[in-house]
């Protein structure tokens, strides 16, 4: 028997309930964890909501999580007993013991600690794909980071500035522009004083964007569209203030021939190989110092509804984990 956060029915924080489950043997290629870290994302919000079809209730919410390989079941070969592992992606984590697919599972090398492991390995591998493969950044690029001072919004200020580019980052207080700066942000943007649309071609001298990378959705359409130069990119990878309306090509070909795109984690490491890879660079960019990964929100697992009020209340920055 374990503690884990399950919900009966959609809805808001409120219908989080923590409660004791049973969790079963691993079975063919499973494996057993003990949690030590648990991730808090806001896709998990999506699923609470019932945004996103969680499948049969009730269920139990999250999708990131670190900890120790407590068993296997037959035909596990990449992971033993006592392995630290990681991973991101199958609903069931908000929970001190859970079952996960062994094939699924990175291990951590030895200079990532579960906590930091559980804060990013959904925000960071989303980082590494966003930067590393649906745009390619490089030296020289305009970017423009949607929510800077978010868990994703900071990691992508991070990296794409190791990478070269001038990082531009939209924010929502004096604050959270100084974060946004202090983790690589070129210049930063009151989205909610200024007129940002504006304020991003005034910084690129009328240049604008090579890419946007817009995780807010509802709120930042069609700005998004507007700081981008022709042939630029749209990447759409979050709906934190609701989902984008229909978007009409014509209004791509009309705003400069531009790429849009609505990427998924989930796509990105489909393959295992691919997995590992994501993974292991993003393990390679903590180790090297070129991204650290701010936690700056712990919670009890059994706190997790106050850990859902402040992340849609947008009273955090960076990470936040649950602790079993």
């Amino acid at each position: 028997m374990a503690g884990a956060i399950r919900i009966h029915k959609t809805g808001g924080p409120e219908v989080l309930s923590y409660e004791t489950v049973e969790v079963p043997a691993p079975g063919p290629g499973e494996a057993l964890i003990r949690h030590h870290a648990c991730g808090v994302n806001f896709i998990d919000t999506y699923y609470r909501s019932g945004l996103y079809s969680p499948g049969p209730l009730p269920f139990v919410l999250g999708a990131e999580g670190a900890g120790e390989v407590l068993a296997v079941g037959e035909g596990v070969t990449n992971v033993l007993p006592g392995d630290r592992v990681a991973y991101a992606g199958s609903i069931g984590s908000y929970a001190q013991e859970r079952l996960y697919p062994a094939a699924r599972l990175v291990t951590l090398p030895a200079g990532i600690a579960y906590e930091q492991a559980a804060a990013m390995m959904l925000k960071g591998m989303t980082a590494q794909y966003l930067l590393r493969r649906t745009f390619r950044v490089e030296k020289g690029h305009t970017v423009l980071v949607q929510a800077a001072a978010g868990g994703v919004g900071l990691l992508l200020c991070q990296w794409a500035k190791a990478l070269g580019a001038t990082v531009i980052g939209t924010v929502g207080s004096e604050e959270k522009a100084a974060l946004a700066r202090a983790n690589g942000a070129d210049h930063t943007v009151l989205y909610k004083s200024e007129d940002w649309v504006k304020r991003v071609a005034e910084l690129t001298g009328g240049e604008k964007c090579d890419v946007v990378y817009d995780g807010v959705g509802r709120d930042t359409y069609p700005g998004s569209l507007d700081c981008l130069k022709p042939l630029g990119y749209w990447v759409s990878f979050g709906n934190a203030s609701g989902p984008v309306e229909p978007v009409s090509p014509l209004v791509l070909m009309q705003k400069g021939s531009l790429f849009m795109t609505r990427p998924t984690l989930g796509t990105y490491t489909a393959k295992r190989e691919d997995l590992v890879a994501t993974a292991n660079e993003l393990f390679a960019a903590v180790a090297s110092g070129a991204i650290t990964v701010p936690i700056n929100q712990r919670y009890a697992l059994k706190d997790a509804r106050k850990a859902h009020e402040d992340l849609e209340g947008r009273a955090t920055t960076g990470a936040s984990v649950l602790i079993p």
